[in-house]
């Protein structure tokens, strides 16, 4: 039987990568209208082309060519233009779950309008790919994927084996998540440029495919050739058919077909022969030599990782719920402008964006869109808050008392110190003379206060901080409102705040005077504790940190280590020569800033000396475009103090401290890293990944060469044995490195380089990151591992606060405590909760993050019933009581009325 070579004609289109957005999308809409005229020739030779997966790139050429869109939806329809089924290409490791899910949701939807979506989970320069893809894939009825990355085929003699010395000899390979779930893989094996420009020329097509079908066919498990015509930003061939011809005419036994991922996929599985090798979980170049995995993207610009983390948490962690409870109560949802902030959101995930491996001018562009999603998250907020306030019946507060009413938005009961910016008293410009009110309100003094809780309990508070300042309302009906208000800071302790629910407390006058924190200057004894953990500072500001429940502690924790970096955006390589610095016996000086029944804050700065940058080498290397591995560049011998000053919180009810780092950066070419060496001996850890919380080996495997393993992590690293564990979460802190003599679990909090690192010589000085830079993280001691402990509730919590909102004294139809989803949910993850794209059912998603079966219990006590869904907010299975959730499944709620 011939072998079918299936020429697919395609151009992998980075947004914004070695140019800024809109010099490369000058060159994409030119590829667009010459694929245009090209389809439109006479003849029509030219069959097909593959929208590189992601269906933004038609808003990006409609925005300039809004009376192409006819056309194009006619060459989508008749299967000449191929998209879908994302809508931008991500990264995979560096954006959330819900992100990727959001990615492929939104993608798909959009594809409807064009009548035809190509159907592959597409990855073609994915920087790895997380484990449970597959299943997620699954879900949204797509059966294959592609990518560049993650599996080297190492197979000896191209023979399939069971033996785990290689991971695949095929490009062809079967790839299953966690959960069981398989899709068929292709491997890019010789890349997705296998079959760029192609010679029309005879001796010049002879001597191109007489290499690429040898190429081809070492890594083919069929007689289905995959040629890939295009590569990154690569312009259009238009002498493809005469390119085919020529290819048939000198190769009669093969057959050339200028084809799609459709056709070739199809005729794929069709012959695909009974064994494959299968691969299981995360694709990240395990079996390389591992000094192009480009894991280090997680560091590069650090500062990118943090926005997106704080964007990500506020629209699917607040934003999303909170419009859900409002649709429970009033029957509406947004759910246009919530898609048009993902969307917006999303134009910073495509991998050269987010992993922070582009010029300059790219990442400027992506600080703004995170600003603008900011912005629009929390106004959207606000005005979700005070509606469903508006919602709630708060006549029965007392005489001048001011309701607070305290929101979860998370799947899990919360207790937490909840600090508030309250007005306790508004003077309207309409209601005095503008300069009187000042000077009146400066001078009223202030009644005593008590809180209470809906129940009437009386709550422990603080209340600081008192000023006038300026403000105003954005009435519906009116123009808007401005006054002074004398506010103030109040903090109290809200217990017991139901998951999906609310909870109202009242602020009210009382003989006895406010309380007020208790604030010293100095330090008496370097030591702060709550009812779940102690932590004890030694003078280089390492700590012992103990759990008071299970009696373990964890000694010298929180060392800085600066070491230097010669690599680039992609790659991190250690600087030849000097030793690495550290903070250890480097004295700090201590000063705690709060020390009261609600929380203590510790403050404490390291001066530290290290190399103002890298040696002269280093300059004359990047230029002659050294590649970073083979570089010789050390530390300049010119030193620099830099600060690095460190805040402690520790509040009742957190299981562990939070930390902020506040680094004054002032020096180049280096990574920082703070150190938590828990002294446990393991041979395996878990990190938070996209729906998963994935078993990881502290060591790699006998391929690898790159002194350092570092790892991507979404929330938190964890290392325990069979007594007790550490967990360290963090806000936007996504590389990690485990150090196994000593159980280190290492965060990369800074990583300064100067260049781009890819095919050329890019200059890219603000990734020095100079300046001022900070980092935030949380300290969780728990007994054995993260998952049986479940102290990943409070890791994947951190950075989700309470919501407080101050509302006035009205009827309503809410009572002032309340529960919209009510559950039992086991060692279940809570992931989302939003209303459908497409039906007014509100869906909920977790994810079970053991190899055990769980059981999940949840309804909407407001006549809603059940249902089983896909990730596509497709019906699965009618509803029941209770829904047993398999190991590693996510599992997707819809309830409808």
């Amino acid at each position: 039987m011939k072998k079918t070579a299936h020429i697919i004609s395609h151009s992998h289109w980075d947004r914004e990568w070695y140019l800024p957005f809109e010099k490369h999308r000058y060159y994409f809409i030119k590829l667009m209208n010459e694929l245009i005229n090209q389809f439109e020739k006479e003849g029509n030779a030219f069959q097909t082309f593959h929208l590189d997966g992601q269906t933004v790139l038609l808003e990006d050429y409609f925005a300039v060519h809004p009376e192409k869109r006819d056309i194009i939806k006619q060459l989508i329809e008749e299967k000449k233009l191929f998209i879908g089924p994302w809508y931008v290409l991500q990264d995979a490791f560096l954006t959330s779950s819900e992100a990727n899910v959001r990615n492929l949701l939104i993608g798909l939807n959009e594809t409807k309008a064009y009548g035809h979506a190509s159907k592959i989970g597409y990855f073609p320069d994915t920087f790895g790919i997380y484990g449970q893809a597959p299943q997620l894939l699954k879900q949204a009825g797509i059966d294959t994927a592609a990518f560049g990355r993650g599996v080297k085929p190492t197979g000896f003699n191209n023979t399939v084996s069971d033996s785990p010395g290689f991971e695949s000899p095929f490009s062809e390979m079967i790839w299953k998540s966690p959960d069981g779930s398989s899709v068929l893989g292709i491997l890019f094996a010789n890349w997705y440029s296998n079959g760029n420009e192609i010679p029309v020329d005879d001796e010049e097509a002879k001597a191109f495919w007489d290499r690429k079908l040898q190429d081809a066919e070492k890594y083919a498990s069929t007689n289905q050739l995959l040629f890939m015509n295009g590569c990154d930003h690569q312009p259009l061939q238009k002498t493809i058919p005469a390119a085919i011809e020529k290819a048939a005419a000198l190769y009669p036994d093969y057959n050339f077909k200028h084809s799609s991922f459709d056709e070739y996929t199809e005729a794929l599985k069709q012959n695909l022969p009974d064994k494959l090798q299968v691969i299981e979980g995360e694709l990240r170049n395990q079996r390389t030599d591992g000094w192009s995995t480009l894991v280090n993207t997680a560091s590069a610009r650090i500062y990118l990782k943090q926005w997106n983390h704080r964007c990500q948490t506020l629209l699917e962690k607040i934003a999303e719920p909170l419009a859900a409870f409002g649709f429970l109560s009033k029957g509406t949802y947004p759910r246009e402008y919530i898609r048009f902030m993902w969307k917006s959101l999303m134009k910073n995930h495509p991998h050269d964006s987010i992993c922070g491996c582009s010029v300059d001018e790219v990442h400027r562009e992506m600080v703004t869109r995170f600003e603008s999603v900011i912005h629009m998250g929390e106004v959207f907020v606000k005005e979700q808050a005070a509606e469903l306030a508006a919602a709630v019946d708060t006549s029965k507060t007392p005489d001048g008392g001011i309701p607070l009413i305290v929101m979860n938005t998370t799947g899990w009961n919360k207790n937490e110190v909840v600090t508030k910016m309250v007005d306790l008293e508004k003077v309207y410009f309409s209601e005095m003379p503008l300069g009187k009110i000042p000077t009146y309100l400066e001078e009223k003094e202030l009644p005593g206060y008590k809180l209470i809780d809906d129940q009437g309990k009386v709550c422990e508070f603080q209340l600081e901080s008192t000023k006038v300042e300026f403000g105003y309302d954005l009435p519906n009906d009116k123009f808007r409102q401005p006054f002074y208000a004398k506010r103030a800071i109040l903090s109290f302790y809200a217990e017991d705040i139901p998951a999906f629910g609310y909870k109202t407390f009242y602020f009210v006058p009382d003989e006895q005077a406010s309380e007020q924190p208790n604030v010293q200057s100095q330090a008496e004894a370097v030591e702060m504790g709550n009812e779940f953990v102690h932590l004890l500072f030694h003078e280089d500001g390492t700590y012992d940190l103990t759990s008071k429940e299970s009696g373990q502690t964890f000694q010298g924790l929180g060392i800085y280590e600066d070491t230097g970096d010669i690599g680039n955006e992609y790659m991190f390589k250690e600087a030849a020569g000097l030793a690495t610095i550290t903070t250890k016996g480097v004295p700090a000086e201590f000063t705690f800033v709060e020390r009261s029944a609600l929380r203590t804050v510790l403050e404490f700065e390291h001066r530290l000396k290290i190399p103002v940058s890298a040696d002269d080498r280093l300059a004359i290397e990047r230029h002659k475009m050294i590649w970073y591995t083979n570089r010789q560049a050390g530390r300049s011998s010119e030193t620099i103090t830099i600060s690095l000053k460190t805040i402690v919180t520790l509040e009742k009810g957190m299981k562990g401290p939070a930390f902020k780092l506040n680094i004054d950066n002032q020096a180049t070419d280096h990574r920082l890293r703070v150190l938590f060496p828990t002294g446990l001996k393991t041979g395996t850890h878990q990190a938070d990944s996209v729906f998963e919380i994935v078993n990881r080996p502290n060591t790699p495997e006998k391929e690898w060469k790159n002194p350092s393993f570092c790892h991507h992590l979404q929330r938190f690293a964890s290392l325990a044995d069979e007594k007790a564990g550490l967990t360290v979460a963090t806000d936007g802190l996504q590389e990690y490195e485990i150090l196994p003599e000593d159980g280190t679990i290492a965060i990369t909090v800074l990583r300064s380089v100067a260049e781009l690192g890819d095919w050329g010589y890019f200059p890219t000085p603000e990734a020095q990151c100079l300046g001022n830079q900070t980092a935030e993280w949380l300290v969780l001691p728990h007994e054995k591992d993260v998952i049986t402990s479940k102290a990943f509730a409070p890791a994947y919590q951190y950075k989700v606060p309470l919501y407080t909102v101050q509302t006035d004294c009205h009827g309503g139809t809410l009572p002032t405590a309340h529960q919209f989803v009510t559950l039992e949910q086991g060692g279940l993850v809570w992931s989302s909760m939003k209303v459908a794209e497409e039906q007014d059912d509100v869906m909920i998603r977790w994810f079970n993050p053991s190899g055990k079966g769980e059981v999940l219990k949840a309804s909407i006590p407001m006549n809603h019933t059940s249902y089983k869904s896909t990730i596509l907010e497709e019906k699965m299975e009618e509803s029941q009581e209770r829904y047993e959730v398999d190991g590693h499944e996510i599992i997707t709620l819809g309830f409808q009325k």
